[in-house]
């Protein structure tokens, strides 16, 4: 009798809670509109106000479709077979806000979805999607002036080749004479140098605040920093990762060549450093290694620093450090604490909602800037 009633009281205290939870899930609003990436012509991927993302696949002959893992945060989201032999599903809860890469597993084999643009991360170039965000009006495109990215082509002779960079230079460079700051900004892990203008937006976020007068104007380059090859899952990943390489590509190669072609202020004092992820790493790493070459660092999502690391080194003027809230909040906020506490200039951000994702290091940019070349 006892075991009867225990039985039944814990099917009914499982039946309120699943009521519950249900009662808990908001209901999907069906107000689903094409992901502005896509496309042209595209109706899918989709997105709604919520963050739902919906996804559409024609593959008539397959047995089973899935959007890659992330999407949803378990395991990806599973696509159910239409008669008219599409495949369609809606992400199992909203994404966070900002961009998003993903591919579609058909049948095993992965894929780029055709509705929407490539975007070069995970070492391939990858599908995306962007989230609509509450506070995206500061990398929005706006009708105010517009700064120029372009493409550079230095010479390398340590890596016997000419490497390419991207260029950001401030509205009214090319009509004016007067020289500029430069922030060197690093992608991350499997990306390259196209990521910060694409992804990140970084252009649109230097045009609107420049147009709202929150920062002194500067000159952004971005450049691959992936010198030695090394790919994820050989040869130890990461920790294969060899700097100087990259350093000596950086500060002997590029920064000369971005001196010579440009209107710089060729100073230790007018330089920056950040990166997001890896780019944070050797922002770090170069940044200990060469004090002589810049004074303002930033590691976005890419560690900290501590008054330890400076130990018989000149303070730089400012060392910003950030992440999401969903990644390691408390080590950034401490870092910036015991660095403030030991005399340094330094800020850390935390991006509220976010993980280890572009509206992050969009976010992050956004606060770093107005505080560079003060």
């Amino acid at each position: 009798m006892k075991n009867t009633l225990y039985r039944n009281s814990l099917v009914a205290a499982f039946s309120i809670c699943f009521s519950f939870a249900q009662a808990q899930q908001p209901a999907i609003i069906e107000d689903f509109k094409p992901s502005e990436l896509n496309q042209p012509q595209q109706e899918y991927p989709m997105v709604n106000s919520q963050g739902y993302a919906r996804f559409k696949i024609i593959a008539p002959a397959a047995d089973s479709v899935r959007v890659s893992l992330g999407l949803g945060g378990r395991g990806g989201t599973k696509l159910a077979k239409a008669e008219d032999g599409s495949w369609m599903g809606t992400t199992e809860g909203p994404m966070d806000e900002g961009f998003h890469y993903y591919n579609v597993r058909i049948d095993g084999g992965k894929f780029n979805d055709p509705g929407t643009l490539n975007y070069y991360g995970s070492v391939r170039w990858e599908s995306g999607i962007e989230i609509p965000a509450k506070d995206q009006g500061f990398y929005a495109l706006k009708n105010v002036p517009h700064g120029n990215v372009q493409q550079i082509l230095f010479p390398s002779p340590s890596t016997n080749t000419s490497r390419r960079a991207f260029v950001y230079t401030p509205p009214g460079y090319e009509k004016g004479k007067d020289k500029y700051p430069v922030l060197y900004l690093q992608h991350g892990w499997g990306e390259d140098e196209t990521a910060w203008m694409n992804q990140g937006h970084a252009n649109l976020i230097m045009d609107n605040l420049i147009a709202d007068g929150k920062i002194k104007p500067f000159i952004i380059v971005c450049t691959y920093g992936m010198t030695n090859d090394i790919k994820p899952g050989q040869g130890g990943g990461l920790r294969s990762f060899k700097i100087e390489p990259f350093q000596t590509v950086l500060v002997d190669e590029l920064i000369p060549y971005v001196d010579a072609n440009f209107r710089t202020i060729a100073k230790k004092e007018q330089r920056a450093m950040a990166g997001l992820s890896m780019g944070g790493f050797e922002t770090k790493t170069i940044s200990m290694n060469k004090t002589d070459v810049f004074d303002y660092y930033g590691l976005l999502s890419g560690g900290v620093y501590a008054p330890a690391d400076f130990k018989d080194k000149p303070q730089p003027k400012l060392i910003f450090i950030s992440c999401g809230s969903k990644e390691r909040p408390d080590g950034v906020k401490k870092a910036g604490e015991e660095l403030k506490a030991a005399g340094f200039n330094a800020v850390s951000y935390v991006s509220e909602g976010t993980a280890h994702e572009f509206q992050t290091w969009r976010r992050s940019l956004y606060q770093m800037a107005p505080l560079l070349f003060k």
